[in-house]
């Protein structure tokens, strides 16, 4: 008996050893995923030898004889350090994520491949020039080097995720860079949540005005009357399970906004230009952005250098500087997206009615792959207008009558989308002018861009497509529109010219943050769902109200977290709830007190959100019905005005589903009530301990794993942060995810371009440089980018070597 024991405990024993033995090697295997900081590797179409050197921050440093090598260069780095990020964009661009996602990424597929996203791409091959189309080439081969490099015994050839989940990729091509291009339209795409949204309001049977108190404009336009969209044509009243829940593809369309600046040598100190943009996209590990330096090396002649944040897939600065020029952009959000309601022959399914009478759909079946459930066939179906949106998108086929479908037309979706020629390294481009002719070639998505060059001139310039409308067109972009009448239809574009642009302007500063960037003068509709211009104002408070800029002033202004929206809303609030006379005086009070800052640190910014959020579910949710969870969201502007006492079109407090009629004062004053129960459940009874910034973590979310509980923080980037929806230093909110305060929104890049000394500009993303979670840089820069602090990229040789952590030879091969 005894001998069995041993036995049993030897071969315990031996079974522990085995298991620490396999973790041990699958910790090394996935360890040496991780690339090498130094390595030589021969690429195809190089026309010399290249050097890359990665500074101790991970941004490599491209020195390369020619443009082309230097996106072959480009190109193999991304591979290196964003492999991942990169097969994901371009299969979402596919529609092909189900091969590797199964069934949950299906409803995404189906979109995408309905709207043909990489068939234009493919098509938008052919009209570039060769000059360009070498380019891609060259930026392609760079990744497939990588892709067929020869590896050592213990070097694994792909990152950890495409070995969790057995997946091998394909080759890269032109078209996949198109196509990423493509992906951040869509995801900068506004007009087409609006209309949507609206759409989905009306089938609740609200009017016109309602819709306007709802969603109301705050800017200097104004709109003629929304029609009433039942009126156009026929709505139903979906059920409250249809249209209720959000789906990831709603949730990953329209979530671009930012902040830029520019202000000339006369207001600056140093009698130079300084400039400051920060793109505000969702938060993701990696982070969008990945930070390089190219610099064109020949011979006899100075180095020309271009430096800021790269797209991985595409071979462009999408945003920085070079030795004479730096450019920042935000997202204009022009209405360059319609939704036409199709109405289908009642005699013969397979046609539509236009206003020349019935015309067949074009028809075509789609094979998608998906993972564990073979093959599914779907049917494409496009109109004149454009492709016909999937029926379970937004639920469109339960918001409208049978018989009736809904069609999108986009500038995006076009055969001769040269957008991406625009942004190709040109070292002739070398001044404000310069920039702003090569913006001819600008299709979408519509930025504002401003600029400004070493000889002290700035400017800004809205290049894009942007459709001409009728002007007896009254819906004027906002809501869907009856396919069959011609009023409808687009009439052509705006020339190139008539695009809003200024140049050296006599305030010596320019400024955008979504609102509106034309005045009251310009001729031509851009759209007339700005943002509300919190954001702007503030910037004008901070940056064109005031003179002897620096780069400190700079940094403030890209710190700063007072909301403007709030502190007005906030006295409204206050007062309706003291109004009310039941409301708990300590909260009111110290909310009193609070100045709207969205500190950290403090209290104050997570009770007045949570009471917001309260609030907006208190008074809405019974007038929206299954509309709410869309609606449901931060909406200063909506609850001011109903304070102000603007929005009249109903009684908006009163709860339809009770006989008593309720006030806002109540409303409000119970809203404080229920905020305050839910945060004490949250985070503990004590209030003298809360604090906004770890409720409002910056939630950098890895794709697919920081969904699994248990791995999710080894790929998820998580820290405390600052600000809010309406403050400069921005984090987006979401009321109804669970929790409902992450910041999953914010500045992803920050940068200040300072031509006083170019080589001391700042730089910093969310994340790190390396999207491989084993790596050191793959969280790196997440504190400092939380602290408002930034990295300095040098491009001068000298500088370089005192920061190398290793060097890369690329020779021809």
């Amino acid at each position: 008996m005894k001998r069995v024991l041993q036995w049993i405990g030897w071969a315990a024993a031996l079974v522990v050893a085995l298991a620490l033995l396999a973790i041990g090697a699958a910790y090394v295997a996935f360890r040496n995923t991780v690339p090498s900081a130094s390595g030589t590797l021969a690429v195809a179409g190089l026309s010399g030898p290249v050097e890359i050197v990665r500074d101790n921050e991970g941004v490599p440093h491209v020195f390369a004889p020619t443009t082309d090598d230097l996106f072959s260069a480009l190109g193999f780095l991304h591979a290196q350090d964003r492999l991942w990020q990169m097969e994901l964009t371009r299969r979402a661009g596919q529609g092909r994520l189900s091969e590797i996602f199964g069934e949950r990424t299906l409803g995404f597929d189906i979109f995408v491949r309905t709207l043909d996203l990489y068939g234009y791409a493919e098509r938008s091959e052919a009209v570039l020039s060769p000059e360009v189309r070498r380019s891609l080439e060259a930026y392609a081969r760079g990744v497939n080097a990588f892709l067929t490099r020869d590896i050592g015994p213990l070097e694994p050839r792909l990152p950890p995720e495409f070995l969790l989940l057995r997946h091998t990729p394909e080759p890269w091509r032109v078209a996949d860079s198109l196509v990423t291009a493509k992906m951040m339209a869509l995801n900068l795409s506004t007009n087409l949540n609006h209309e949507m949204t609206r759409l989905a309001l009306a089938a609740e049977g609200l009017t016109s005005a309602e819709i306007e108190d709802l969603m109301p404009h705050d800017s200097g336009d104004v709109p003629p009357p929304l029609p009433e969209l039942a009126q156009l044509y026929p709505l139903r009243r979906p059920g409250v399970a249809k249209h209720a829940s959000r789906d990831e593809l709603a949730a990953r369309i329209g979530g671009g906004a930012s902040n830029n600046w520019v202000v000339s040598g006369a207001r600056t100190r140093s009698g130079k230009p300084l400039l400051a943009n920060d793109p505000h996209l969702h938060l993701t590990a990696p982070s969008t952005w990945y930070l390089a330096h190219l610099a064109l090396v020949r011979p006899k002649t100075a180095a020309i250098n271009v430096v800021g944040a790269t797209l991985a897939g595409l071979p462009l600065v999408v945003l920085g500087r070079s030795d004479t020029l730096a450019w920042g952009f935000t997202n204009t959000g022009p209405d360059v997206q319609d939704v036409f309601i199709e109405k289908i022959n009642p005699g013969d399914p397979k046609q539509y009615l236009t206003p020349d009478g019935w015309r067949p759909f074009q028809i075509e079946p789609m094979a998608i792959a998906v993972r564990g459930a073979g093959v599914r066939i779907v049917e494409r179906r496009r109109t004149r207008h454009g492709p016909v949106l999937p029926g379970g998108y937004r639920d469109v086929e339960g918001l409208l009558a049978p018989g009736y479908v809904a069609a999108l037309q986009w500038t995006a979706l076009s055969d001769d989308d040269t957008t991406i020629a625009a942004g190709v390294f040109d070292p002739s481009i070398r001044n404000v002018r310069d920039y702003m002719e090569r913006m001819r070639q600008y299709v979408v998505p519509m930025q504002s861009m401003v600029l400004a060059d070493i000889d002290g001139n700035i400017g800004m310039i809205a290049p894009g497509r942007v459709p001409v409308r009728d002007p007896g067109n009254q819906v004027a972009g906002r809501a869907p529109v009856p396919g069959w009448d011609a009023t409808y239809d687009w009439k052509g574009y705006l020339r190139f010219e008539d695009l809003p642009r200024v140049e050296n302007p006599p305030s010596g500063a320019i400024a955008t943050a979504n609102a509106s960037i034309v005045g009251p003068d310009y001729p031509y509709h851009l759209t007339y769902d700005w943002d509300v211009a919190f954001r702007l104002n503030r910037i004008k408070e901070l940056i064109l109200d005031r003179d002897s800029h620096d780069v400190t002033s700079m940094r403030a202004a890209q710190a700063d977290v007072l909301s403007l929206a709030f502190a007005r809303l906030k006295p409204l609030m206050i007062a309706a709830a003291r109004g009310a006379g039941s409301a708990d005086r300590a909260s009111l009070d110290r909310l009193e007190r609070w100045d709207g800052n969205m500190r950290a640190d403090l209290a104050e910014p997570l009770i007045f959100m949570a009471w917001e959020r309260e609030t907006i579910r208190a008074i809405y949710r019974d007038d929206l019905g299954a509309a709410f969870e869309r609606f449901f969201a931060t909406r200063a502007l909506t609850l001011t005005r109903l304070l102000e006492g603007r929005a009249v079109s109903r009684d908006w407090c009163d709860d339809r589903r009770t006989p008593e009629h309720e006030t806002c004062d109540v409303l409000i004053a119970g809203a404080l009530r229920a905020a305050l129960s839910e945060l004490e459940r949250r985070h503990g009874t004590d209030p003298t301990r809360w604090r906004w910034g770890p409720v409002h973590f910056a939630f950098g979310e890895h794709r697919p794993f920081g969904f699994i509980p248990g791995i999710a923080s080894f790929f998820n980037v998580e820290v405390p942060s600052p600000g809010g929806t309406y403050t400069l230093n921005r984090g987006i909110v979401d009321f109804a995810d669970d929790p409902p305060f992450p910041n999953r929104g914010a500045s992803t890049y920050r940068a200040i371009y300072d031509f006083a000394d170019l080589e001391h500009s700042l730089y910093i993303q969310t994340t790190g440089q390396s999207g491989n979670p084993f790596s050191h840089s793959y969280r790196s820069f997440a504190d400092r980018w939380a602290k408002v602090e930034y990295i300095e990229i040098p491009t001068k040789r000298e500088a370089i070597a005192k920061v190398a952590a290793g060097t890369w030879h690329l020779t021809p091969r």
